[in-house]
């Protein structure tokens, strides 16, 4: 392999890293931390050789600017854009960047999320939604489209989060404000029917929390939808089918979701969401601009074993990084 030729170091940059499903985007950056603000690739070589103690490596995680272009839930995985030193000037130029998306949508059920990890506001019928009334609405969905919030976010109005109007049952000051996003493509990936292991979230609203929420929407709301509508043969596995979709930034991915169960005259939630594109960096390279993510897998064994440095004078974990590296000059900032 030829010898990469380095600007002097410590180096600023962005690179991706592959999120799995379960952390948050902060653990994630702050595990991390823990190796990039330990290494001379980024650090300055003489502030580690004077690094307090034997095991200086958390200890010095705050020797190096870090942060991240737009954050992934817990439940996401995908494409999450890290910039180190002066690459974090460069973050903001991802939050409103086009961004990729696949996802699986379960029908008959809504969440006050949006998503599996909520807790079940509605349930309603889904057997009458077949693939063929699927593809025909999604149309409607493509485009420049306004998204309406959902109202279980930490979006504020007049001070309070909306999620506050919602369980304590506030009538909401005025409707939540519509935001505009474009929806460059939306198509169906695959059908899955029902064969799959998706099941409805057990955890179910109260009576008094659909009240509560009832109350807060019924100012903005002609008819706010809460009550529940069983299917008459709700013991079958729910249909789920997986959508993927360009979109421009600050689109809701889960709104999408939502908002096509409710147009199908059904409900539906995401169970798995993946962002496979931001900007250049993607799960799947196509052309020679495209730049790949560092496997996660990469992260968690050197939180364990940081490994031997090869003949280049880097550990396996730098040299994944490297391979990946856009550098970004801090003379041109």
């Amino acid at each position: 392999m030829p010898k990469v030729v380095l600007p002097p170091l410590p180096l600023s940059g962005l690179f991706a890293v592959s999120k799995p499903s379960g952390p948050t985007s902060m653990s994630v950056l702050e595990d991390i931390k823990q190796l990039v603000g330990n290494s001379r690739l980024f650090v300055d070589a003489r502030k580690l050789e004077n690094r307090p103690g034997k095991d200086g490596r958390k200890r010095r995680k705050d020797a190096i600017k870090i942060g991240q272009g737009g954050t992934l839930d817990p439940l996401a995985d995908g494409v999450l854009v890290v910039g180190v030193g002066k690459g974090t000037k460069r973050l903001s130029d991802f939050l409103d960047c086009v961004k990729e998306y696949r996802t699986t949508a379960l029908l008959g059920c809504e969440t006050d999320s949006y998503d599996c990890h909520g807790s079940r506001v509605r349930d309603a019928p889904w057997r009458h939604v077949t693939k063929e009334a699927l593809e025909a609405i999604l149309d409607e969905f493509r485009g420049e489209i306004y998204q309406t919030p959902p109202i279980f976010s930490a979006l504020k109005m007049d001070g309070k989060p909306l999620h506050e109007y919602a369980r304590q049952g506030i009538p909401l000051p005025r409707p939540i404000e519509k935001r505009k996003v474009t929806v460059h493509s939306l198509d169906l990936f695959d059908w899955k029917g029902s064969h799959h292991d998706f099941r409805w979230p057990q955890q179910e609203f109260t009576q008094d929390q659909k009240v509560a929420l009832k109350t807060a929407l019924k100012s903005v709301e002609i008819d706010p939808v809460t009550q529940d509508k069983l299917d008459e043969y709700s013991e079958q596995v729910p249909t789920a089918f997986v959508l993927s979709m360009k979109v421009s930034g600050g689109t809701y991915v889960r709104s999408i979701v939502h908002d096509l169960g409710r147009a199908l005259g059904s409900a539906a939630h995401v169970v798995t969401l993946t962002r496979s594109r931001q900007g250049r960096f993607t799960l799947d390279p196509r052309t020679g601009e495209d730049k790949s993510c560092v496997p996660w897998d990469v992260f968690e064994k050197a939180l364990e074993d940081e490994g031997e440095r090869g003949e280049d004078g880097w550990r396996p974990w730098e040299r994944e990084i490297l391979d990946r590296l856009e550098i970004v000059d801090a003379q041109k900032q």
